[in-house]
């Protein structure tokens, strides 16, 4: 099996895990937050889908990651429905796959830029950090699911 087909795996394993963990929540907890100054649920969802784009494009740009973290918050503060945060974190996976599906073994094996996230590591060592990220942000918003007074399903059944 090349690095891409494990690494396209990875990251459906990792969509389907996020989307089935957070399906309960709907417009109604879009601006669910435990606690005062905390991300919304569509925040997290947002944040999430960001995520992804930023470790793709940070892991392919000749100058490494963008670090513009204000840029990249109001980005997603930008998002105010969860119609509009599950579609960019639907586009995001699907990016993901489409840009990492073609590559050679060569290609995910090359280093990223220097720097101070990820620098000098080889570009599959992204997909872990997507996986890791997105598992994060699914435990979070299961938080958020029993707040609502709901029980989230278990993520890895039904597959």
């Amino acid at each position: 099996m090349s690095l891409a087909s494990h690494a396209v795996s990875e990251i459906k394993g990792a969509h389907e895990y996020f989307t089935r963990s957070s399906q309960l929540l709907t417009e109604e907890h879009a601006n669910l937050t435990p606690a005062p100054g905390m991300m919304t649920t569509v925040q997290q969802i947002a944040h999430a889908a960001h995520t992804i784009d930023w470790f793709l494009e940070g892991a392919f740009r000749p100058e490494g990651f963008d670090l513009d973290f204000d840029k990249h918050t109001a980005a997603i503060n930008a998002v105010s429905s969860m119609a509009a945060a599950r579609a960019w974190f639907d586009r995001a996976f699907a990016a993901a796959i489409a840009r990492i599906e073609p590559l050679s073994d060569a290609d995910l094996l090359t280093l990223m830029a220097e720097g101070p996230i990820m620098g000098g590591e080889p570009r599959i060592g992204m997909i872990g950090a997507i996986t890791d990220h997105t598992a994060h942000h699914r435990g979070a918003l299961t938080v958020y699911t029993r707040l609502a007074g709901l029980v989230p399903p278990m993520p890895y059944m039904d597959m």
